[in-house]
């Protein structure tokens, strides 16, 4: 929420608010488009005003009204109204030039007849806005544009779509709401003005990521099979099978153990027991060999000769 200040003399000494006597009239109303003359008057399209013609100066300068003068728009087919600010009376007998925007709230299309009152509005303390379209938020600061744009206004009802240009571009915010009253003069006024969320907006989703856990890279040293160099290939070695608990056998403990002492003890296999038989067996074949074996019975060999001298 922000604070907008306006101020707006038309007279060094502007008359009292109270009026005798009520300006009210209908006229023929067209948009600024058809407005005569060479001249540009894009400038009333770009705030709350209207052109009325010169007989309602010189009307209203017979009445005892408040300045600046304020209006009241009414079009009695639609039940449509609004509130407005003079510009100029430059207009033709009979006519009025309203901007475009105001002509699409009352439901007036091009010669239709609206009634003009003047009305006596209470100053403006508090209003809200709801632009018509996300754009607006690309305005890089909303609050001074706004504020810009509300010079060119007199005052604002509630209900009322009103356009401000900028950069060359039309922006629409709708009249949400406006305090002290449902329509309020925003001349020499303190005002504070609050935005709603454009029409058609959507909030971004907020995608919350979970924490990645550290990614674990292994790296593998020499992958691959391996080649011998015989040529052939090498055998597939079959998986080990798991081990069954019940296979498992617990040993006699070491009762003679002592600390400090470390015993290796060599598995070996346990042989088979020898009955009778077999140590007669193993006897008579020992037997046998010693009968045919002869100790000392090769061919000796001498150093001296047989009837010869010694070496």
């Amino acid at each position: 929420m922000f604070e907008i200040k306006f101020s707006f003399n038309m007279f060094d000494h502007p008359m009292p608010r109270t009026f005798q006597n009520r300006f009210s009239t209908q006229y023929r109303c067209y948009s600024v488009s058809m407005l005569a003359g060479p001249n540009d008057r894009s400038d009333v399209e770009k705030g709350g005003k209207i052109i009325m013609p010169p007989s309602a100066l010189d009307q209203l300068s017979r009445l005892n009204i408040t300045y600046p003068m304020l209006f009241k728009l009414t079009n009695k087919n639609s039940d449509r109204m609004t509130h407005c600010g003079v510009l100029e009376f430059v207009a033709d007998e009979g006519i009025c030039y309203l901007p475009h925007w105001m002509m699409q709230n009352l439901l007036l299309e091009e010669g239709g007849l609206v009634q003009v009152e003047s009305v006596n509005l209470m100053v403006a303390t508090y209003s809200k806005f709801q632009p018509q379209s996300p754009d607006f938020l690309d305005i890089t600061n909303p609050k001074a544009v706004l504020e810009n744009a509300l010079r060119n206004f007199a005052c604002l009802t509630t209900g009322d779509v009103v356009a401000i240009n900028y950069n060359e571009k039309i922006y629409e915010l709708r009249v949400m709401e406006t305090k002290p009253d449902k329509a309020v003069s925003i001349i020499e006024c303190d005002m504070n003005v609050d935005f709603d969320a454009p029409l058609g907006y959507k909030e971004p989703e907020r995608c919350y990521k979970a924490p990645e856990e550290p990614t674990v890279r292994t790296t593998h040293a020499f992958t691959g099979s391996g080649n011998r160099l015989d040529g052939k290939k090498k055998g597939i070695e079959p998986s080990p099978v798991p081990i069954d608990p019940s296979d498992i056998k617990r040993g006699i403990p070491n009762y003679e153990y002592k600390v400090g002492r470390i015993t290796f003890i060599r598995n070996s296999r346990p042989l088979p027991r020898k009955t009778t038989e077999d140590v007669r067996r193993h006897k008579i074949a020992c037997f046998q060999e010693d009968s045919e074996f002869i100790a000392f019975s090769g061919e000796g060999k001498s150093l001296r000769k047989k009837g010869g001298r010694k070496l």
